[in-house]
């Protein structure tokens, strides 16, 4: 970037002085809330998420030097809600990506399964398999996701970013009408609530009481 379509550092002081008033503004609302998902809050908080990107960004250009914190911007936010005011039924959208980070240690769980069931299906898929595709299928067809979740070290699996998404609905859909294609109708704006973790966020920056990444809801 060339020194004249730098910024100022009247411009770069100016960014900083509404990022405090932005953060003052987002603890009044914190202050004053009416419940869990009131929406001044959800609002001063895109604001301040705002205005700490345009003074990181400032910042950067003029002096070549970043922000300690990262605060999710507005546009990372959900689109406005367009779902029913009174669900009659929900929809729970889930994704968690794992990596098989020791192969050996799968392979040895699904071996595990197959030995004490050797007649049955499991034993058919490792014996037919022998490799790790056969082991997820003996792994993931014994245990819950939320089980494996909480115990992906001992199958040799490593967490990527997961998100939950609470979808809401007037009714349930017909028996079976969706199966075939179940993520195909995920309508960001009739979410609920979503529950994202991630390794982008900092530990150290976690809300308490939610060790895995940032949650976002609202009214």
């Amino acid at each position: 970037m060339s020194d004249a379509a730098q910024p100022t550092a009247a411009e770069v002081r100016a960014a900083a002085d509404a990022v405090k008033t932005a953060l003052d503004r987002h603890l009044q609302a914190v202050e004053r809330r009416t419940g869990d998902d009131d929406p001044t809050v959800y609002d001063a908080f895109n604001a301040l998420a705002a205005a700490a990107e345009v003074y990181d960004e400032l910042l950067y250009d003029r002096y070549d030097e970043v922000t300690p914190f990262e605060i999710p911007a507005a546009e990372d936010s959900l689109p406005p809600y367009a779902g029913p005011e009174e669900p009659h039924a929900v929809s729970v959208l889930i994704r968690r990506d794992y990596a098989v980070a020791e192969p050996a240690r799968l392979l040895a769980q699904a071996q595990r399964l197959a030995d004490l069931d050797p007649d049955g299906q499991d034993g058919e898929a490792a014996a037919a398999g022998a490799g790790v595709h056969a082991a997820l299928g003996v792994v993931f067809g014994e245990y819950e996701a939320d089980e494996i979740a909480s115990r992906h070290v001992e199958f040799g699996l490593e967490e990527g970013d997961s998100t939950l998404w609470v979808s809401a609905a007037d009714e349930l859909p017909e028996p079976g009408e969706w199966l075939a294609a179940p993520f195909d109708e995920a309508d960001p704006a009739l979410v609920v609530c979503r529950f994202d973790a991630s390794s982008v966020f900092d530990e150290e920056d976690e809300p308490d009481g939610d060790p895995d990444g940032v949650v976002r809801r609202r009214s």
